[in-house]
């Protein structure tokens, strides 16, 4: 097996994606990506050698991730709004052998080629002028044909850092059983399965697993569309859906929810939508039942995680109230599981722990993580907490203790506290989540300043984002005395919440 394979068995002529206005066939797609596959392989580049992806939404990315599975490797998607510091640490940390960079990244290629990350052999460049020295894109699309390689289910595929719920960010390792497993998973509920006529809206970043294996993947192993969108805004995503009469549309709440409070948008918007699904964080119920008012359209909510594929349960068609996420996938076992270990009664909360072939084999060379994430008997322990109620709908209640989820992303506050601590200024730090209107959650941080030091909330703040990810650095700084800590030193993080 090989998840590339699921791009061949399509008519030739039908349109697989749409990327920066250009409609792009099956067939096309088979092309370019048996020839990056034989560029790939002229390298020298071995099944299991691991090559970074740092693009946005576009034809980049996607043909050089299924040109890469094809031929063996291990594809590592990483953010391109990253800093180049944080993209070389990644790098690094997976001993990648090559790195290709989109259209829109190569401002971080300095700093990641100032690294001297000793195992990266190789630069390929959309834009070869942005990066000295790199290969060019083209001329991988230049390339005879290789063929695909066969792997065995057990073979990874892609490593994608998450922070998951075991703290600071690590590799979650997904391997093509996983992937596939989690596609089938999906096609098997006909309420939520994608179409071969369907036509998809490919918002959600692809470094991210959602829109890898939630958007991408499935449409494609079908044979349906993806319009590919690198930025979002509400108005002219309405107009691309309409023009291209969107049918399948999946994304976090920040999305739905700007959509809901656009003035002006047309009632038949989303006329052409079968299929509306949020994820990533918890939907607010007035933003649900505002898109019903407004367009009549239901958006449903579903439930997953990195180290599951992502997808564990789903809400359409299935008679879920507003709120829910429904109920397990099929081929997916789950327990709700209290304090003492035992299953949850009915109405009390219990944490989510899932088995499946779904879930992941672990974190990249971390045993210590994911042994506190995987049990012996195989089941994931989440870290997230939900209730079941008497007609068997699940509804999530909390999640991981420190977990901060902005616009669907994971914040692990010891990372940012981390960052915090190395300005000159900052003697201590603690990092919290508070509500957001837009992203759902906002990093907060409170600060103890180094004695005789004055520090600025701006200064601070700069200094981060040259450290972190854009969503990972506070949107304020609260400046205090002490940090509250318990006996054993550890921070009062509720306290301060």
């Amino acid at each position: 097996m090989n998840l590339a394979s699921i791009t061949d068995r399509h008519p030739d002529d039908k349109v697989a994606l749409v990327s920066h206005g250009t409609s792009i066939t099956y067939g096309d797609l088979g092309g370019h990506v048996g020839a990056i596959r034989g560029g790939l392989s002229a390298m020298g580049l071995e099944p299991g050698d691991r090559i970074a992806i740092i693009c946005a939404n576009n034809r980049y990315f996607v043909e050089t991730f299924f040109a890469a599975l094809g031929a063996g490797l291990v594809v590592v998607p990483l953010n391109p709004l990253s800093p180049a510091l944080e993209l070389a640490r990644e790098i690094d940390t997976v001993g990648a052998r090559a790195v290709l960079v989109g259209p829109t990244a190569g401002r971080v290629v300095a700093g990641i080629e100032s690294s001297r990350i000793p195992t990266v052999e190789h630069l390929v460049a959309a834009r070869p002028g942005d990066v000295a020295g790199a290969t060019a894109f083209s001329a991988l699309v230049a390339n005879d044909p290789a063929p695909v390689i066969e792997r065995e289910p057990d073979d990874l595929a892609v490593l994608i850092f998450t922070s998951g719920t075991a703290g600071a960010p690590r590799a979650a390792m997904l391997t093509h059983g996983n992937l596939m497993a989690n596609i089938d998973q999906v096609q098997a509920v006909e309420s939520i399965a994608r179409r071969a006529d369907d036509t998809t809206y490919g918002i959600l970043p692809l470094f991210h697993i959602f829109g890898l294996n939630v958007v991408l993947t499935p449409a494609l192993s079908v044979g349906a569309t993806v319009v590919l969108v690198e930025r979002f805004d509400p108005t002219t995503a309405v107009e691309s859906i309409t023009d291209h009469e969107v049918t399948a549309i999946t994304g976090p709440p920040t999305m739905w929810a700007a959509f809901a409070h656009t003035p002006d948008l047309p009632r038949d918007a989303f006329a052409t939508v079968r299929l509306a699904v949020s994820g990533a964080s918890k939907l607010s119920v007035e933003v649900a039942e505002r898109m019903l008012d407004r367009f009549g359209l239901r958006v449903y909510e579903g439930y997953g995680l990195t180290e599951a594929s992502p997808v564990v349960a789903y809400s359409v068609g299935t008679g879920a109230p507003v709120g829910s996420i429904g109920r397990p996938l099929p081929g997916v076992e789950m327990r709700l599981v209290d304090a003492e270990g035992d299953d949850a009664f009915v109405g009390d909360a219990g944490e989510i722990w899932v088995r499946g072939p779904n879930v992941f084999g672990g974190y990249w060379k971390d045993p210590d993580a994911t042994a506190s994430v995987l049990d012996a008997d195989g089941w994931l322990h989440t870290g997230d907490l939900a209730v079941i109620d008497d007609d068997g709908y699940l509804f999530i209640v909390d999640r991981a203790k420190d977990l901060i989820i902005v616009s669907g992303f994971n914040v692990y506050p010891a990372e940012v506290e981390e960052a915090l601590v190395e300005h000159p200024g900052v003697a201590e730090a603690a990092v919290v989540g508070v509500d957001h209107p837009h992203t759902g959650e906002a990093v907060k941080a409170y600060v103890v300043v180094e004695p005789g030091t004055e520090c600025e909330e701006d200064d601070i703040i700069a200094f981060l984002g040259d450290r972190l990810a854009r969503y990972k650095c506070p949107s304020k700084i609260r400046f205090v005395d002490e940090i509250p800590r318990g006996l054993g030193g550890k921070i009062l993080r509720r306290t301060l919440a």
